[in-house]
């Protein structure tokens, strides 16, 4: 007896060590969850969410039925959601990841609306299981070198171990520009993101948006966000903010079953705020959205808790409107049926200032911000901001002539001084135009390079405006000596037009080699600006960012420029302008492939001025051989 009593509890330890439920005495223990299999046509339960405020709220629910294989091994619970508010609204955009409990166990979260304009209160649901694998997969290393201390109230033992790599060593994976190295251009990223997005195919039937609540944007800059953000399941919406400063009263200190859960682009003087809400809480680790925000795959951005001001209704979707009230984790996983937060981890994010002069009374003359960290996201919102503070300071309707001076401060790296300048007709350029500021290509050039990790530490900017035009126009070009002799100079005079002002000339001597002799050489004049000088192709991340300080010539001055007689070379940085072409046969080496590149160069002449040069010209001279 006393043998098959050890035995009887033996058994029992041994089930109960492998995870195993025993029947009780008055039936089946019931899991937290219930699967899919158990979800039957009918049946009644309710989700959480918040409709105001901070603080979640009930409301009931039915079940339709379950689509199988509604995503590649998901299946989707369809409910009817008959709620005061909601039989109005119908599905609600930031109610995504809202937690559904059918006989006391959760079943999943509120995640799609299966058509636009819906004339009944009706959400997809997404399964509890596959939301829960995700939350318990594990960050990959290096992701969070800082982390925060644990929560008051939260188990140490479920807070993940700190990283060691240095901020920045994370994969970039599908994310990355595909393009030249070291010529970087935000509109093509975009493009490149959104065919990925989308797979190359149309509009899905089942559009799954989550919404971008945009603070301190103007109309033109906010459009601008959109056209980068809404391929990638992004809604971009004016209806978001932030003041920051203590959380309100009554806000909580954890993310909560039913409670807001933002992912926090941008914050500070202007916000981006990617709203949802969260399905489940396990010590410091949440899952939210039921569907992906990005579909980003292992990720690390800020998030917050947020408070919901209302839900805007609308025929086509509705939406929830609010902004981030507290700080909290960071994302760190993106995944199709569920995003996942981790308030143990701190986000990388980048310091930015914007400050504005030349322009009298103005709202705001010093713009301060902190952008996430990421290879596309960093470039397009350092794009946007800079487009939103130009139009919110400087949207008058006259002519202006500007100049935009940066610094860009990389780890390890040290700091980047670049120009953008140039005269507006009619005022400023518009937002979507600062996407091809040297600024935006340098950090984008140096985030998508190929060898390493980047942390950009700092940007600052300083944008001067002056209420003119401050140029001379290229008016025409004219040959002083029609035929010249081989290795003599030739002269030229170009016309000058300045706005409101008399018309002046500049005389250029412009020496012809002696290689040309018997040759009609076309003359380019142009802004030096314009003129860009031949870089060697860079070879690593330092002489990358060498070739983005150097990208144009003196700004303020005059180019004439030639083709180059014979083919120069670059390599290792370093041009040589012409050569003869034994010597590049010379340096041609036999037994590799790595060798100088052959490059044609042109051969210039420039002559500072005292205001940037609009236009450009083209002339050509004959050049008379000389008998030797």
């Amino acid at each position: 007896m006393r043998r098959t009593l050890l035995l009887a509890l033996s058994l029992v330890g041994s089930l109960v060590g492998l995870g195993l439920s025993l029947p009780l005495a008055h039936g089946q223990a019931k899991s937290p969850t219930i699967s899919v299999d158990e979800i039957k046509e009918g049946m009644k339960g309710y989700g959480l969410t918040v409709f105001r405020g901070s603080s979640p709220e009930k409301f009931d629910i039915e079940v339709i039925g379950v689509l199988h294989n509604f995503r590649p091994s998901q299946d989707l619970i369809l409910v009817k959601t008959p709620h005061p508010r909601l039989n109005i609204t119908k599905n609600v955009r930031g109610m995504s990841g809202s937690p559904i409990y059918i006989d006391g166990r959760l079943a999943g979260a509120y995640a799609y609306s299966l058509s636009s304009f819906q004339a009944e209160p009706v959400a997809g649901v997404t399964p509890i299981a596959p939301m829960l694998l995700e939350m318990r997969r594990p960050v990959l290393p290096g992701f969070f070198p800082l982390e925060r201390a644990v929560p008051q109230g939260k188990d140490p033992k479920r807070v993940a171990s700190a990283g060691t790599l240095p901020t920045g060593d994370r994969p970039r994976g599908l994310n990355r520009f595909e393009g030249a190295v070291g010529k970087y251009d935000l509109d093509a990223h975009a493009k490149q993101m959104g065919a990925r997005a989308s797979g190359g195919l149309p509009d899905a039937a089942v559009r799954v948006a989550t919404p971008l609540l945009m603070g301190g944007l103007p109309d033109r800059a906010a459009a601008y966000a959109k056209t980068l953000f809404s391929p990638l399941g992004l809604e971009p919406l004016q209806a978001g903010g932030g003041k920051g400063g203590p959380p309100p009263e009554g806000t909580p200190s954890h993310y909560e079953n039913g409670g807001t859960l933002g992912v926090q682009l941008v914050r500070g003087d202007i916000s981006m705020m990617g709203l949802g809400t969260t399905t489940h809480v396990e010590g410091t680790r949440a899952c939210g959205f039921g569907h992906p925000m990005m579909n980003a795959g292992d990720s690390a951005l800020p998030t917050a808790l947020a408070k919901v001001l209302w839900i805007y209704a609308s025929e086509q979707h509705s939406f929830k409107v609010g902004e981030a009230v507290r700080p909290l984790g960071a994302l760190v996983q993106d995944r199709q049926t569920a995003v996942v937060v981790d308030e143990t981890k701190t986000a990388p994010t980048i310091p930015m200032h914007v400050s504005v002069t030349g322009a009298p009374t103005v709202p705001r003359k010093d713009w301060n911000v902190e952008i996430a960290e990421d290879v596309f996201m960093t470039p397009s919102l350092v794009a946007t901001t800079l487009g939103g503070v130009v139009e919110a300071t400087v949207s008058d309707r006259r002519d202006i002539t500007w100049l935009l001076k940066s610094k860009l401060t990389i780890r390890g790296f040290g700091t980047l001084e670049l120009e953008d300048f140039g005269v507006a007709v009619g005022g400023l350029p518009e937002a979507g135009e600062w996407s091809a500021s040297r600024l935006v290509r340098a950090i984008g050039a140096a985030m998508n390079n190929p060898w390493e990790p980047v942390h950009v530490e700092r940007v600052e900017a300083t944008l001067d405006v002056k209420y003119t035009r401050d140029t001379w126009r290229i008016r025409g070009v004219e040959l002083l000596d029609p035929v010249v002799d081989a290795g003599e100079t030739a002269r030229i005079r170009v016309r000058l037009q300045s706005f409101e002002g008399p018309e002046t000339t500049r005389d250029v001597e412009v020496k012809i080699p002696r290689e040309l002799g018997g040759k009609d050489v076309e003359l380019e004049i142009l802004p030096g600006y314009r003129a860009l000088p031949e870089l060697a192709s860079p070879e690593n991340l330092r002489e990358l960012l060498a070739n983005e300080a150097r990208q144009s010539e003196r700004p303020r001055s005059l180019v004439v420029q030639f083709k180059a007689p014979t083919p120069g070379v670059a390599f290792k940085q370093h041009v040589a302008p012409t050569l003869p072409h034994f010597a590049l046969d010379t340096l041609r080496p036999a037994n590799s492939s790595i060798a100088p590149e052959s490059i044609w160069t042109q051969v210039r002449t420039v002559v500072p001025m005292d205001r940037y040069i609009d236009g450009r010209d083209r002339v050509r001279v004959k050049v008379r051989p000389v008998l030797r």
